[in-house]
C-alpha cells in the first residue's frame, strides 16, 4: 500500500479500532498501564490529529466529527451493561480529540516542512 492510501485510511480504521474497544466488554480493552486517562486522551488525540491531517482544508468539519464521535461512542457505553460511561472520561477524550486537532492544524500554519510532507502524502 502506498504511504497517500495509508494516510487515507489511517484515521479510519483508527476509529474502528476506537469503537471496537470503547464498546466491548472491559475484558477485551487493551490496557498500556494503569493511566487510562492518559491512553484515552492519546487515543482521541490520535485520532483527531490523523483526521486533520488527512482532511486538512476542512478542519472545522474534522473538529465537529472528532467532538461528535467522542461524545457518541461515550454515549453508547451506556446502552452496554458491562461498559459504564462517565463524565470525567467524556472530557479527557474531547480535550484529547480536540488537542489533536489543534496541533495538527498549528503544525500546518506554522512549520512548512509539516505542510509539506503532508502535501507530498496526500
Amino acid at each position: 500500500m502506498n504511504p497517500k492510501r495509508l494516510l487515507r485510511v489511517l484515521p479510519w480504521l483508527t476509529l474502528a479500532f476506537i469503537a471496537f474497544v470503547t464498546l466491548s466488554s472491559i475484558e477485551m480493552r487493551p490496557h498500556i498501564g494503569d493511566a487510562v486517562h492518559l491512553e484515552r486522551f492519546g487515543a482521541f488525540g490520535l485520532l483527531g490529529f490523523l483526521f486533520a491531517a488527512v482532511y486538512p482544508r476542512r478542519i472545522a468539519v474534522v473538529l465537529l466529527l472528532v467532538v461528535v464521535v467522542t461524545i457518541g461512542l461515550e454515549f453508547f457505553q451506556l446502552l452496554s451493561p458491562s461498559r459504564h460511561a462517565r463524565l470525567v472520561d467524556l472530557l479527557v477524550k474531547l480535550a484529547g480529540g480536540i488537542c489533536g486537532v489543534a496541533a495538527c492544524w498549528l503544525g500546518l500554519r506554522f512549520l512548512p516542512g509539516f505542510r509539506g510532507l503532508l502535501a507530498r502524502l496526500s
